[in-house]
């Protein structure tokens, strides 16, 4: 039976009729049609993919004064052009092909927007062997004898295109990590940290058709008191100097920036406070701010900044309504009204295509009480001083970095104890490719004062000597610093 089936089927297809050569044909026809249509839209797509491969480069390293904490920065999210990023870079971009990962994550999206990824550790020796292996006065290095995680970030940013017509945008920086614990703070200064801790920035853009444009933001982002920023890829060292531990580290509320011409721009903030996703009191703060650029090598920014951080309720336990967890609350009778004033001032000197050379002064004095009343003191406390920083980029992938400081904590507002803190860091940098950098830094600290921590219970040292490696990866589409 086999043999037989087999025959027939043969047959069947070996004497094919007029109808069944003609469909075949049209068949083939048809085919050779889809085939040219496919090949002309595979020709007219191919440009679009080469240019889309092209921006997927990684930032390029910059110098201090073009980072995230600048008030450049706060016009960044849109009229960037107010004070041009270029006046502030330190070395170079190098040719160097984009990371391999950026072929794997994705990192530009449709309509402009780019997706960015950085991983940020470090192993510190303190020679002090401190108990508990703990780090005063570090934001992101505050642990010894450990491979720590700083930071793990994903930013999400689709800036405004005026000129594309999109006068909307908005940014979005996921953070974990110890950073995280530094950040965001703690009940002390606002009521539900924990909410917010992996939020480091979100907020939206508005370019108002104003003149040059006025750039609106609201929502919570970096604060722009103080030179350094959150970013370790775009700052001259590893660590923070003592006055990015002090000054603010975000803001929630609303900014805006006006761009008068090439030269000024001019700033203003509405906010909830220093340190606050949620406000502790009815007061907003406030801040006025310039950034100018006199000639192209120079960036210079000013910051005053009128606050109140004193809370005006307590945590109670009492509430018979429901609410939110953290917000069962009862009144500071009467609550404290002093203020805060902070003068910020800082200013980059781009003065050779390889060296910058930065400053920063800032005074900062602030009141628990406006007015005393019988038994109650308002003397202010005070906290002073400035840094100089300089960066020199030797070859492409190598380069000297350098920070002094002086912070002088008069009633103890910075550290809790009334003292001169100093420090002095010496960074050397090398850049393995756009995407992957390390850093190998000493870090001196110390103070007039014995202050920080030994190996000897109750014992302390006028000093903090440490050694440190960092390492830093990023990948996305986004260019400059972040």
């Amino acid at each position: 039976m086999s043999s037989g089936f087999e025959s027939s089927a043969r047959t069947a297809t070996a004497a094919p009729t007029n109808a069944d050569v003609e469909e075949l044909r049209q068949t083939v026809h048809d085919l050779a049609l889809r085939v040219s249509a496919l090949e002309a839209e595979l020709h007219k797509e191919r440009p679009v993919a080469t240019t889309e491969v092209a921006t997927l480069r990684p930032a390029v390293l910059i110098g201090p004064a073009a980072e995230v904490r600048s008030s450049v920065e706060s016009v960044s999210s849109s009229s960037v052009a107010s004070v041009p990023a270029s006046a502030a870079v330190s070395h170079q971009a190098t040719s160097t092909p984009a990371s391999p990962v950026a072929s794997i994550l994705p990192t530009q999206l449709p309509g402009g927007a780019t997706l960015n990824y950085t991983f940020d550790g470090y192993y510190d020796y303190d020679f002090n062997h401190p108990i508990g292996r703990v780090q005063y006065l570090r934001t992101y290095d505050v642990l010894s004898n450990a491979f720590s995680i700083n930071q793990a970030d994903v930013v999400f940013a689709r800036d405004p295109d005026v000129a594309a017509g999109r006068r909307y945008g908005v940014r979005l920086d996921l953070q974990f990590g110890q950073a995280t614990e530094t950040l965001q703070g703690s009940p002390q200064n606002e009521p539900r940290p924990d909410i917010y801790r992996n939020i480091f920035q979100v907020y939206g853009t508005y370019v108002v058709p104003l003149g040059k444009g006025l750039t609106v933001d609201v929502g919570k982002w970096a604060s722009s008191l103080g030179i350094e920023g959150n970013y370790t890829k775009d700052q001259v060292n590893y660590s923070r100097s003592f006055f990015f531990d002090y000054l603010p580290f975000y803001h929630a509320g609303v900014r805006s920036s006006y761009k008068v011409n090439d030269k000024l721009a001019v700033n203003y903030w509405l906010v909830n406070g220093t340190d606050q996703s949620e406000p502790t009191n009815s007061f907003k703060d406030e801040l006025f701010g310039f950034t100018a650029q006199p000639v192209k090598s120079v960036l210079w920014n000013f910051n005053y900044y009128l606050g109140q951080d004193h809370p005006d309720a307590a945590p109670a336990m009492n509430c018979t309504t429901p609410v939110q967890p953290g917000l069962c609350l009862k009144a500071i009778t009467p609550a404290p009204d002093g203020k805060q004033h902070i003068f910020d001032s800082y200013v980059t000197w781009n003065a050779t295509p390889k060296l910058a050379l930065s400053l920063e002064g800032d005074y900062l004095i602030s009141r628990e009480w406006a007015n005393a009343a019988p038994g109650e003191s308002s003397a202010p406390a005070h906290v002073d001083g400035g840094a100089a920083y300089a960066r020199y980029q030797l070859t492409p992938k190598m380069a000297l970095g350098g920070r002094t400081e002086y912070l002088s904590d008069r009633g103890g507002l910075f550290s809790g104890t009334t003292q001169a803190l100093k420090e002095f860091t010496g960074t050397y940098e090398y850049k393995f490719g756009e995407g992957f950098l390390t850093r190998v830094e000493y870090r001196r600290d110390w103070s007039n004062v014995p202050f920080f921590l030994t190996n000897k219970p109750g014992v302390l040292s006028t000093d903090q000597p440490t050694l440190t490696m960092g390492m830093v990866w990023w990948v996305g589409g986004k260019t400059g610093a972040w």
